[in-house]
């Protein structure tokens, strides 16, 4: 495996215990994919403000919130932003991708379509909470 990606169950092995998303609410997958590019640039990323994960190499983790407006940032050398509407029941796919910076480079967030995102995320490593484990407020 390449040193700084991701590591942990795959989608494919635990998509069958992700819990539904409850009324009202909506589901959002943040993934990156496994490559040597920009490997060592890790960034946390960030919801209306609130860090709900990292940008890691050949991972993805998942939040569910409240249908409304929802701004995603990651910040390295520049802060990159993402701003989308999720309404109750929908599923977005937000994918993080290394890009050429000045000094450092920078992570862009940008929505990937469904049925890309869905082929991909069965080969990705899980980075967020453990299944079950309390969530932040949302």
């Amino acid at each position: 495996m390449m040193a700084g990606c991701a590591s942990g169950v795959k989608h494919a092995q635990m998509a069958s215990s992700i819990p539904a998303v409850q009324t009202g609410e909506g589901r959002i997958y943040f993934l990156r994919s496994a490559s040597m590019f920009g490997a060592a640039l890790q960034t946390d990323i960030r919801l209306n403000d609130e860090v709900v994960g990292r940008s890691q190499p050949g991972g993805f983790f998942y939040v569910d919130r409240p249908q409304g407006a929802y701004k995603a940032a990651a910040s390295t050398e520049t802060e990159k932003t993402l701003s989308f509407v999720l309404d109750a029941g929908e599923t977005k796919y937000v994918r993080s991708s290394p890009s050429v910076g000045l000094l450092v480079g920078r992570i862009v967030l940008e929505l990937e379509t469904p049925e890309k995102a869905q082929k991909e995320l069965s080969g990705l490593s899980y980075t967020g909470k453990p299944l079950g484990a309390p969530t932040a407020a949302k």
